[in-house]
């Protein structure tokens, strides 16, 4: 287990735990789990009219490219906050592939936050570059289970239609072990959910009375 470093300048108030992992892997619960200030990598899609963003043969957006994410936009946001204390992130809306608004994040004292998502890994050396990186961390739990969750995530949330997120889930099932070891690759520690909860809750609890 890790615990976050020293903060090595007055200019950064708080350290990032990435958090990457499969799509539908609990990312986003385990970052509701903690409590922490959360930035949502996800918002960091490009939008529909981006020229830049990836598509398939059916024209349809390729969210599981890194093309289709905004490397430095996220980075961006992450510095902002661990060096400002908040930062203005956009919304993002499947359906609709695009940027619907912004929201306000803020460590509000919090020593530490997370940046959850998909392609969390692209930062690692990046935030380490800049200072601000106090962990990384890749969950790795049962790609069956993961494919349910994504499923029924999917269809709940209206993200795209039905057929596609079957096309979809079946695929990124196949893929699951890679995207892990890509995390791996990247400099992530993999870990179960539960695992992941009970170290950075631990984590957090420390660094808080350290922070005191």
């Amino acid at each position: 287990m890790r615990h976050l470093a020293p903060v090595p300048s007055p200019a950064v108030h708080a350290r990032v735990v990435l958090l990457a992992g499969p799509s539908g892997s609990g990312k986003t619960h385990l970052a509701a789990h903690l409590g922490w200030p959360v930035l949502r990598l996800d918002d960091f899609y490009r939008e529909g009219t981006d020229p830049l963003l990836p598509r398939r043969s059916d024209g349809v957006a390729d969210w599981d490219s890194p093309l289709s994410w905004d490397v430095e936009a996220a980075l961006g946001a992450i510095v902002e906050l661990a060096t400002t204390g908040a930062v203005q992130a956009p919304v993002y809306e499947f359906a609709s592939d695009s940027r619907v608004g912004t929201q306000r994040v803020a460590l509000d004292g919090a020593p530490a936050f997370l940046a959850e998502g998909l392609f969390a890994d692209r930062l690692v050396e990046l935030c380490r570059d800049a200072g601000v990186l106090g962990d990384a961390v890749v969950l790795d739990p049962s790609a069956p289970l993961t494919f349910v969750r994504r499923f029924a995530r999917d269809v709940v949330e209206a993200r795209k239609p039905v057929p596609y997120l079957v096309r979809r889930g079946l695929r990124l099932l196949r893929e699951h072990p890679s995207v892990v070891r890509r995390c791996q690759d990247a400099g992530m520690r993999p870990t179960k959910p539960k695992r992941a909860r009970e170290e950075l809750a631990l984590i957090g609890r420390r660094d808080e009375l350290a922070a005191a």
